[in-house]
Formats: C-alpha cells, structure tokens, sequence
C-alpha cells in the first residue's frame, strides 16, 4: 500500500521512464518483478528501482534541413528551387547561348 504523498513523490520518476519511451508494462515489471518478502519500505523500494533501473535516454531525432522554396522562374514563370527568386536553370542557360 502507497500512501497518497508517496505515490506523489514517485510521480516524477515514472513520467521519466515514459519520457524514455518505456512502455507501461515495462514499468510495471521493474517495479514488481523479485520483491522481497516481507516488504518493509515499499515506497523506497520503488524510489529504488526507478533510479537505477532507469532506461537510457532516447537520443532526439535528427531534424533534416527544411525544403528549399519553390519560385517562379521571373522570365518563364515556371517553378524552381531555390533559396531566392529569380530564373530557372533553363532560362539562365538559354540567355547564356544567345549572348
């Protein structure tokens, strides 16, 4: 039996593990699996066990660069890539052969 100040204070240690992406019967496991008998401080026990069985911290994800823009190309008003507007590939490389 937990008291209502017990279950308080352990709160904390159970949203790291779900924070850790611990599944709730992973918890559940390492909280009740092997206790001794007879069970003289369970509140600590479980303090304990959060502490020490705790998982390892899931690496954040990598972010990838965003997307470059699209823009229309000022001469064709075809759309393109790039960071800034301006003129596609295409109109810039004909523009150079008349030239």
């Amino acid at each position: 039996m937990l008291s209502e100040n017990d279950i308080r204070s352990l709160t904390p240690a159970v949203a790291t593990w779900l924070e850790r992406d611990a599944a709730p019967a992973t918890i559940t496991r390492a909280l009740t699996t092997d206790l001794p008998v007879p069970l003289k401080y369970p509140a600590k026990l479980l303090a304990h066990r959060l502490s020490t069985l705790l998982p390892a911290a899931v690496p954040p994800a990598r972010s990838s660069p965003p997307p470059v823009p699209l823009q229309n190309c000022d001469d064709c008003d075809r759309a393109f890539r790039a960071p800034e507007p301006g003129r596609c590939g295409a109109c810039v490389a004909e523009s150079s052969v008349t030239t």
